[in-house]
């Protein structure tokens, strides 16, 4: 997995450096945080400095429930959600790509959670992410 660029701990990510970072994906970025401002308005963007993994992250929060982390990588950006095995029934039942599934059924555990990781690399991979939020929203 490619890794994350933006790991100049002194220069936090604003659009403008995210923008020269993902290239042609900036629609596909502009339509994702549009569809979150729109369907919900409550979630929240915290962007921080990770020194295990020395780049930055945003993880885009609801309250104190973690929805999913995102990263910058060449050209494009990637979601991360983690789902705990309580969550297995739901997405191997929803109509995200059978390759996610695989993905999460298969996923290294970390203790008692896999993680689905989506690089948006077109509108299919928006479609997943949206889902994805509608899965992890449902569960307690």
């Amino acid at each position: 997995m490619e890794k994350p660029i933006l790991s100049d701990k002194e220069q936090f990510p604003t659009d403008e450096v995210i923008f020269t970072h993902i290239g042609n994906s900036k629609k596909r970025w502009e339509k994702l945080f549009d569809f979150i401002s729109s369907n919900y308005p409550e979630f929240e963007e915290q962007w921080s400095y990770y020194n295990d993994g020395k780049s930055w992250l945003m993880k885009v929060v609801r309250k104190k429930k973690t929805i999913f982390w995102l990263s910058i990588i060449k050209n494009s950006f990637r979601t991360t959600f983690y789902f705990g095995d309580k969550a297995e029934t739901a997405i191997l039942e929803s109509n995200i790509s059978d390759e996610l599934k695989d993905s999460f059924k298969n996923g290294k555990r970390y203790g008692k959670i896999r993680g689905i990781t989506i690089e948006i690399k077109n509108g299919t991979a928006l479609e997943n992410v949206y889902k994805l939020i509608d899965i992890k929203l449902k569960l307690k």
